[in-house]
């Protein structure tokens, strides 16, 4: 009869059950693996044959099939080494039989028997814990990131021995829980302050809206602006992670292999600056075994374009989706898998090849047609998807030279913003979201209303700018920021004068 033992495989951020089921035949001693597996898959057979003989236990001299079941569902990597070893020393009742439907097995196994840690642990635990999973054996080095599930025990065993004693009721496995606000309750440390910014004060405003309302923003100045410094500034001034965010970022980073071991919790917003020669798929995600790309590791913080129209017309082109949905779907032909894109953008590009169009100092040498080139790269598409479009001249002699300026701290702008985010939480509590950047169409008209005054103002700058209607509704969601920063309950006209001159580019 076939012994089953429970574990499982991720697609995507999706968490699958898998069966490992294990039998022999009376034949010649050899070891099939079944089930759509991957290479890696295919050379766990000398993994286990020698692991488990290391360990100390007779390894069965008959062929062994395993089936990795549902069979249509591809199986990589080689997190399945410690279930089928399980299941071939129940087979050989050297383990004792327990409640296989209750605990699941995960881990790779070295050919001493070791028990070595795998990628993608967190999400793995979430899902078995939805699956109806109460126990789970891990990897000891991947203990710590799956302490962080409550509905599921999690036990860690650095050998293949150690589990064996353990289901034999001969010995104990550590187990570990522990506190995410304990991990989020700690202070952050930036190496850039909005106090050690000079001048900028328009820029700055431009952020703080950003921050508050998640909007994205494209800056355009000349070269030594300020831009880079004002968007590494910007971490500083984003509301802490919530519990939610922190486990998400955690699983997208536990997947993608990113995730630091002696940090199991990533408690800090990503800043994802990929250099410009980065390809379409680097940034949107994807490969014959389909990975996060940069809009995904961004999720809940902030991807950051330095230079811009440098990138690839086709790379910038492919997040015009993820802008509009935040998330990214990539199909494949035996597969589509979805990844959450939940990021704000920040851009900054030249106004100019030369660099210095309007620039107050410095004359561009730029031809029309050069110039009208250059700024082609980003198209218009593009530009209506990004909230906040403003320019950044440079500082003067004075500013420059200045000591003295009393600029405001990250700190004190941190408290406006996260005093905003409260309140649109609040507001959004039934909807879903947590930003006003979320707002769909049918969203804007419950919650961005405006008087008839307001009205024939938006009306008046619509034919004068010539507004999308989705410039139209960016511009009313950033009225919204701006009348939560401000604590006002109705949006204003002063509040859609403001987010207008916020796209003036």
């Amino acid at each position: 009869m076939a012994i089953t033992v429970k574990s499982a495989t991720i697609i995507g951020l999706n968490v699958f059950e898998i069966n490992v089921e294990v039998d022999t035949i009376n034949s010649i001693p050899q070891v099939t693996i079944i089930g759509l597996p991957d290479t890696a898959i295919s050379e766990a057979k000398e993994r286990l044959r020698l692991a488990i003989k290391n360990s100390s236990f007779s390894f069965p001299q008959t062929k062994v099939v395993i089936n990795l079941a549902p069979a249509d569902i591809k199986k990589e990597g080689s997190s399945y080494d410690l279930a089928m070893a399980v299941g071939i020393l129940l087979k050989e009742n050297i383990i004792n039989e327990f409640n296989n439907e209750e605990i699941a097995f995960i881990g790779e196994l070295s050919l001493d028997g070791s028990i070595r840690a795998v990628n993608g642990i967190l999400p793995i635990i979430c899902g078995l814990s939805d699956l109806g999973i109460k126990k789970v054996i891990v990897p000891y080095e991947n203990l710590n990131e799956a302490s962080f599930v409550d509905d599921v025990e999690t036990l860690g065993a650095q050998n293949l021995s150690q589990v064996v004693a353990y289901l034999n009721k001969n010995g104990d496995l550590k187990t570990l829980k522990q506190n995410i606000e304990d991990f989020l309750n700690n202070k952050q440390e930036y190496s850039i302050d909005f106090s050690n910014v000079k001048g900028q004060q328009i820029a700055k405003r431009a952020l703080e809206i950003a921050a508050a309302g998640a909007h994205n923003v494209l800056m355009s100045g000349s070269p030594g602006a300020g831009k880079t410094m004002l968007s590494k500034a910007f971490m500083s001034i984003l509301p802490p992670l919530t519990k939610q965010e922190a486990i998400e970022l955690t699983q997208i980073y536990s997947i993608s292999g990113l995730l630091d071991r002696s940090k199991p919790l990533i408690t800090s917003r990503p800043f994802r600056s990929p250099h410009h020669s980065s390809s379409a798929v680097g940034i949107i995600g994807g490969g014959s075994n389909p990975k996060p790309g940069e809009i995904t590791l961004a999720h809940r913080g902030v991807l950051f374009l330095d230079e811009m129209v440098e990138f690839p017309r086709k790379t910038l082109e492919v997040l015009r989706q993820p802008l509009e949905d935040n998330v990214v779907t990539i199909s494949r032909a035996q597969t589509s898998i979805q990844y959450p894109a939940n990021f704000i953008l920040i851009g900054a590009m030249n106004p100019c090849p030369c660099g210095f169009l309007g620039d107050n100092k410095k004359q561009c040498t730029c031809s029309e047609y050069q110039i009208n080139r250059y700024r082609s790269r980003l198209s218009g598409p593009l530009l209506d998807r990004i909230d906040i479009q403003i320019k950044v001249q440079r500082l003067s002699e004075d500013e420059l030279l200045s000591q003295n300026q009393a600029a405001e701290s990250s700190e004190t702008i941190r408290k406006r913003v996260i005093k905003a985010r409260k309140i649109q939480q609040e507001r959004y509590k039934n909807e879903g979201i947590l930003t006003n950047s979320e707002l769909n169409s049918k969203l804007i008209k419950k919650y961005c209303k405006i008087d008839e005054t307001s009205k024939q103002f938006l009306k008046n700058a619509i034919n004068s700018f010539n507004l999308s209607a989705r410039a139209f509704d960016r511009i009313l969601k950033i009225s919204r920021t701006i009348a939560d920063l401000e604590e006002k309950e109705n949006i204003e006209t002063s509040h859609i004068a403001q987010a207008l001159q916020l796209r003036s580019f």
